[in-house]
């Protein structure tokens, strides 16, 4: 592992985001946290977004590196393959937030936070409505987001409260290395997968429930123009059961790798 290499290391997917990606956050993050880097995925973006990333980039002091994936790949790819590279690159700690930010940068804290608990690896952002948070998220999201949960949960045989806050903090253990082995089948529900290779092992134990906590946020807010609508969750329920049988099977075979 390269000493000199961030501690943290956050991946950032983008697909035609040059009219809404604000780079100030990005870049105040970056200079308030020296031992935190960021990698931002062009998912083969057809406007002016590979622009704008070279142009973040340039600001960040070595600390932002921009990776291209050509064609589309599916926000599910470039996550996987950001991670990849972040773990690649020696980073400890890996994780991803939307390029919306509607978890703000400053989240990063609280879920870092909960992975320096005894034995925790993974650290998930959770949008709980609770007093004192500033939770703003539409009610036809929220429920559909409550669907989707209940049908998340039964496929991962663990209670789960939201798998799809795209605010996440991983260790960067082997476990996780071979979690993002292969490709995921959903474009959207690959936090589903990604979890449940966790759970299930492979080349690698599994990890305990214990390992996995949910994070109620501070802050987090719909941001207009998301490409995740109610439409685009409904479907990834669709994709819920593609991914139970492929879990089922590996929970039979012994694994990942199997």
């Amino acid at each position: 592992m390269d000493p000199a290499a961030p501690t943290l290391t956050v991946v950032v997917p983008c697909y035609n985001e040059a009219e809404r990606l604000d780079g100030a956050p990005l870049l105040a993050f970056i200079r308030g946290n020296p031992d935190f880097s960021l990698i931002l995925v062009d998912d083969g973006s057809t406007d002016a977004t590979a622009q704008c990333l070279a142009a973040i980039a340039s600001e960040g002091g070595g600390r932002i590196e921009v990776l291209t994936l050509r064609p589309n790949a599916g926000k599910a790819e470039a996550v996987r393959q950001g991670m990849q590279a972040a773990i690649a690159r020696g980073a400890r700690l890996v994780g991803y937030f939307d390029a919306d930010l509607s978890t703000p940068l400053t989240e990063v804290a609280r879920l870092r936070e909960a992975l320096g608990r005894p034995g925790v690896e993974a650290a998930i952002g959770a949008r709980v409505a609770l007093l004192g948070c500033d939770i703003q998220r539409s009610a036809v999201r929220h429920y559909l987001g409550r669907i989707f949960a209940t049908a998340a949960s039964l496929i991962l045989k663990v209670p789960v409260y939201d798998t799809q806050c795209g605010a996440k903090l991983f260790r960067a253990t082997p476990a996780l290395a071979v979690a993002l082995d292969d490709r995921f089948l959903s474009r959207w529900a690959f936090d589903v997968e990604l979890l449940g290779r966790l759970l299930t092992g492979g080349a690698t134990r599994p990890l305990p429930l214990s390992a996995i906590v949910e994070v109620p946020l501070a802050v987090w807010r719909d941001v207009k123009g998301s490409k995740l609508g109610a439409g685009a969750m409904v479907r990834s329920l669709q994709d819920l059961a593609r991914i139970g049988v492929d879990l089922a099977g590996r929970r039979r075979t012994g694994g990942i790798n199997a």
